[in-house]
């Protein structure tokens, strides 16, 4: 029998485990190469570096950054998601080891089976002596109560024939992987939200100081045209013209200030503060960090490799193709390798005599057979789910390629449009300074003058909003690149 059990554990230990073996699905040929929107004026082909935001070289943005990787509250959930998937994982591992109990009880009282006993003996001294039996010398009909001791200790180790243990085990290994591939991608999408909410504040404070400049001009310009019109150089009509123009231009100012006070806010929750607690180095930013170098983007194969969505689609495949073999492990039986020894005694220093002493062992088999209906219930369902992951897959390697063509095309087509901006900045500047002179010498009217200077507001508006956006665009660049997490990976 020894010989026998023995046999069947090195058994256990050697079966194979049902279901698929998992494999790595295929990425499109295609999506691995460089990509189509990297156009040589705005990428280079090495690969983003892991802190890419220290390209801006702004001290005040990788401090910021590092802050929210410290208290941002949604990295502290992830976070706190991987301990609890290191958790399931643990107790999946510990069905390779066996199962003890250890028990102990200690009882005072009376038994009905020695209640019994007393009574059969009483009984009996009746037959043998009847002159005594009425007369209650022979003591009482029932046991009188005492201590009783119960030590036991149970072990049990399930025998792995067809791979159920082992099969949880790698469901639950893929699904920690998963979760720590979704920290990462909750820690990219920290880094650039933070860079875009100061990148946004400090563009708006760009705009606000551009605005006012602007307002400086056009007040000398109303002054002047107050001057005139008392002089009789000018009419109420240009009056009321270079007034409309003052007002216009000031209404902007409350509504851009506004827009930097919600960004520098939104950058407050994002490094774990309350609005009050804005970091002063932020809020006195007036120009947002610029990268004047091309941006490394490297390929398609890099970005797969890279971006945590994308391990984390794989990661949770691995993990429902693993469920398939728990499934189909229900379809066969379940081998349990059990013992235990016990003891009972009323006197605790008779606890351990030998004749006191109980113990067994032996394998306990459990196969529902031949109801399989729902464990083909559970193998059709977990097969569904490794389509369903399988699916998710493919679409997250598709959205990863997306998103990156989407930021590049983005990105270059906004620094196209601010090139033009540009240019149109210096024509209209030129033309302002010729009008002012032309009018300052009489021979231009003061109509030409407020043209040109509405002109000019309007171009150096829409640069400002430019720029503002290039730097957005950068950042979209390289949180589709799917760099920055790879500092906690791994651990």
């Amino acid at each position: 029998m020894k010989r026998a059990l023995v046999a069947l554990a090195l058994f256990g230990v050697s079966a194979c485990a049902v279901g698929p073996t998992y494999r790595t699905p295929a990425l499109p040929p295609k999506g691995e190469g460089a990509f189509v929107s990297a156009e040589a004026q705005i990428s280079a082909a090495g690969a983003p570096p892991v802190s890419w935001w220290r390209l801006y070289d702004d001290p005040v943005l990788d401090g910021l950054i590092q802050r929210a990787f410290a208290a941002n509250t949604d990295l502290r959930a992830a976070q706190a998601n991987l301990s609890a998937a290191r958790g399931v994982l643990d107790q999946a591992r510990a069905g390779l080891f066996p199962s003890t109990t250890l028990s102990g009880a200690a009882t005072y009282g009376r038994s009905a089976s020695a209640d019994s006993a007393a009574s059969s003996a009483k009984d009996l001294r009746a037959v043998l002596a009847p002159t005594n039996a009425d007369t209650g010398l022979l003591g009482p009909n029932h046991a009188t109560a005492e201590w009783s001791y119960d030590p036991a200790f149970d072990v049990s180790y399930e025998l792995d024939l067809f791979g159920r243990v082992r099969r949880t085990i790698e469901a639950s290994r893929s699904d920690y992987q998963s979760t720590q591939a979704a920290l990462d991608a909750v820690k990219i999408t920290v880094a650039a939200e933070t860079a875009r909410a100061y990148s946004d504040g400090c563009a708006y404070g760009e705009e606000v100081d551009a605005a006012n400049r602007t307002l400086k001009v056009l007040q000398s310009t109303y002054d002047i045209a107050l001057v005139q019109r008392d002089a009789g150089a000018a009419s109420d009509f240009d009056v009321a013209r270079a007034g409309a123009l003052l007002e216009q231009a000031g209404a902007a100012v409350p509504t851009l200030e506004g827009l930097r006070r919600a960004s520098l806010f939104e950058l407050a929750a994002l490094i774990g503060v309350t609005p009050s607690e804005v970091p002063a180095e932020a809020a006195a930013c007036r120009a947002p960090p610029k990268i004047t170098a091309l941006l490394p983007v490297g390929d398609g194969a890099g970005l797969l490799r890279r971006r945590p969505d994308v391990r984390e689609a794989e990661r949770r495949l691995a993990a429902e193709t693993a469920r398939i073999g728990v499934a189909e492990a229900d379809l066969f039986p379940t081998v349990t390798l059990g013992g235990s020894i016990g003891a009972g005694a009323s006197q605790y220093s008779n606890l351990f005599a030998t004749n006191n002493v109980s113990f067994g062992i032996g394998p306990l088999i459990n196969w529902s057979f031949p109801n399989i209906l729902a464990a083909r219930g559970r193998i059709k369902s977990a097969r569904a789910a490794a389509r369903a992951a399988l699916a998710n897959f493919d679409g997250a390697v598709l959205t990863a390629l997306k998103e990156t063509e989407q930021a590049l095309a983005a990105y270059n087509g906004e620094l196209l449009r601010r090139a033009a901006l540009q240019r149109g900045l210096d024509d209209s500047q030129r033309a302002f300074d010729l009008a002012d002179t032309r009018y300052t010498a009489g021979s231009a009217s003061y109509l030409d003058l407020l043209t040109t200077e509405q002109t000019l507001i309007t171009a150096q508006s829409s640069l400002a909003a430019s720029d503002q956006a290039v730097a957005a665009d950068q950042i979209a660049v390289f949180k589709a690149l799917g760099g920055g997490w790879q500092s906690t990976a791994q651990r």
